[in-house]
C-alpha cells in the first residue's frame, strides 16, 4: 500500500517537523526510555493521528482498542514480542487470562480484532480464553468468522473474589471493554490483577483530563527537539451540565468554540495557514465516533435543530452526555485515491507495533471519521514505525511511520500520567 498523499502546497511544514523529529531521534528515544522507569505505561493502546500538512496531532487516545485484526499480519512477531513484555511487568508467572470482550457479538469486525488479539497472546505463551458477560450465553457458544477462525465466547462466573469459566481460572483478566456503562458488580473487588485497571473505562476517564496530560507532555517535547507545542498539540477546554435536548449549557459550549476558534485563528496567521479553523465538540467521555461535531462558529451550537441536538445527547448505550470536550480540529490533507485518510498508531506496552490508515470516502477533511460507512476502509501499513532513514527522501513512508509512532508514544505517556492522577484522586489501584 502507498503511503496516502499529502497536498504538495502543506508539505513543507509538516516536512520540517518530521525531519526535526528524525535528526532527533537519539535524544527522543533516550528521554521516552526515561519516561518509562518512571510511569507505569497502559497495557495496550491506540492513538488517532490527524496531519493537517502544518500540524501533526492526536485526537483520541483509546485504552481498549479493538482493531488489531486492521493490523498487517507480517508485524505479528512485534506484537508477540511486545505482548511478552507487558505480561511479564503485570504477572511474570501469568499462565491463563480471560479476556472480556465488548457486547459486539453480531460486529464481525470486532469479532476478528478478538480472534487476533486471543492469537496474539497465545503466540506470547499464555492460554487465553473469551469470558463474555452477556447474559443470554449460557453455554460456550463458537462464532464462524469468514476466515475460517472459530471464535468460543463463554460465559463468566463469580466464585468468591475471582472471575472463572466453568473449567478455567484465569491470574489475570484482560478488559476490551470499555465500561462506557459503569463497572458491572461481577468486575469489583477482585482478587485477580485487572488491565487495563478500571478506572481506565469511561465510567472514570474524562478525554480532558487526558489531553490535560497531553499539554504537559507537548510542553516537555518541544522543549527537548525546539519545536513550538502547538504544531503537536491540539487547544481544547471543556463543559460540564450540558443536556443538548433541553438546550442546557450551551451557553458554555458555544463562548468555548469562539474561545478556542480565537486561539487557532492567531496560530494560523502566524504560520500562513489559509484554511478556516474548526473545532470538534464531542462527549468527553465514550467512543465509536458518537456524540460528535464539527463547529465553525459558537452561534451553531445555539443554532441546532432537534435531529442534531438529539444525535449529541447520547452515546453509545445510550447513555445521556452531560459534559463535553471542544477541541481545536485539526484537518487531514492525507487522501488515498481522494478519500480522506487518517493513521491510526496502535501500541502495546510502549511498543509501537503497527498501524493502518482509516479511509472513509463519505467524510470531509474537517470531519471525524471514525463513523459507519461503507467506503470505510483501514489500510494496514506496509513499514513498521521503528526504522527512520536520515538519508532518506523526506516525506518517505518509513520517516513519516517513525514521526507517526513518537507522536502516538507521548500520547501514551500522557495516558499513563492521566490514570497516575486518576488513580491518586480516587485511591484506586485497580
Amino acid at each position: 500500500m502507498p503511503v496516502p498523499h499529502l497536498a504538495a502546497a502543506r508539505s513543507g511544514p509538516i516536512i520540517d517537523l518530521e525531519r526535526c523529529i528524525i535528526n532527533a531521534m537519539p535524544s527522543i528515544e533516550h528521554w521516552l526510555r526515561n519516561q518509562w522507569q518512571t510511569h507505569t505505561v497502559p497495557f495496550y493502546c491506540s492513538v488517532d493521528l490527524r496531519n493537517s500538512g502544518f500540524k501533526l496531532a492526536p485526537v483520541d487516545t483509546n485504552l481498549f482498542p479493538g482493531g488489531f485484526n486492521n493490523l498487517n499480519p507480517e508485524f505479528m512477531p512485534l506484537c508477540v514480542q511486545a505482548m511478552m513484555a507487558a505480561v511479564e511487568k503485570i504477572c511474570a508467572d501469568a499462565r491463563n487470562v480471560l479476556l472480556i470482550p465488548e457486547s459486539h457479538t453480531r460486529n464481525i469486525f470486532y469479532l476478528q480484532n478478538l480472534a487476533t488479539l486471543q492469537a496474539i497472546m497465545r503466540h506470547a505463551g499464555l492460554n487465553i480464553r473469551i469470558g463474555t458477560l452477556l447474559p443470554e450465553i449460557t453455554t460456550p457458544t463458537t462464532i464462524d468468522l469468514p476466515d475460517g477462525v472459530k471464535l468460543i465466547l463463554e460465559p463468566v462466573q463469580r466464585k468468591g473474589n475471582r472471575l472463572v469459566t466453568e473449567d478455567f481460572d484465569p491470574c489475570a483478566v484482560l478488559l476490551n471493554n470499555d465500561l462506557s456503562t459503569g463497572v458491572p458488580p461481577i468486575l469489583q473487588n477482585l482478587e485477580q490483577i485487572i488491565i487495563p485497571p478500571l478506572r481506565a473505562g469511561w465510567a472514570t476517564r474524562r478525554k480532558s483530563q487526558h489531553f490535560a496530560a497531553y499539554d504537559n507532555v507537548a510542553l516537555q517535547f518541544a522543549g527537548l527537539i525546539g519545536i513550538d507545542p502547538w504544531l503537536i498539540n491540539p487547544y481544547f477546554a471543556s463543559c460540564g451540565k450540558i443536556n443538548f435536548r433541553e438546550k442546557k449549557g450551551e451557553d458554555c459550549v458555544a463562548s468555548t468554540v469562539d474561545e478556542i476558534l480565537h486561539d487557532i485563528r492567531e496560530k494560523y496567521a502566524e504560520y500562513g495557514v489559509r484554511e478556516d479553523p474548526f473545532v470538534i465538540v464531542k462527549a468527553d467521555a465514550g467512543t465509536y465516533g458518537m456524540g460528535i461535531m464539527t463547529v465553525k462558529d459558537g452561534s451553531e451550537v445555539r443554532a441546532l435543530n432537534r435531529r442534531q441536538r438529539n444525535k449529541m445527547a447520547v452515546v453509545k448505550e445510550g447513555l445521556q452526555v452531560t459534559e463535553v470536550m471542544v477541541q481545536e480540529g485539526v484537518y487531514t490533507f492525507e487522501s488515498i485515491n481522494e478519500a480522506v485518510a487518517e493513521p491510526v498508531i496502535y501500541m502495546i506496552d510502549h511498543y509501537v507495533v503497527g498501524g493502518f490508515y482509516r479511509v472513509h470516502t463519505g467524510r470531509g477533511i474537517d470531519e471525524n471519521l471514525n463513523a459507519p460507512g461503507m467506503q470505510f476502509v483501514p489500510l494496514a501499513f506496509e513499514d513498521t514505525c521503528l526504522l527512520p532513514d536520515r538519508e532518506a527522501r523526506p516525506g518517505c513512508s518509513a520517516n513519516r511511520f517513525y514521526a507517526y509512532g513518537v507522536i502516538a508514544r507521548l500520547a501514551l505517556l500522557a495516558a499513563a500520567q492521566e490514570l497516575e492522577k486518576t488513580g491518586e484522586r480516587t485511591g484506586s489501584t485497580v
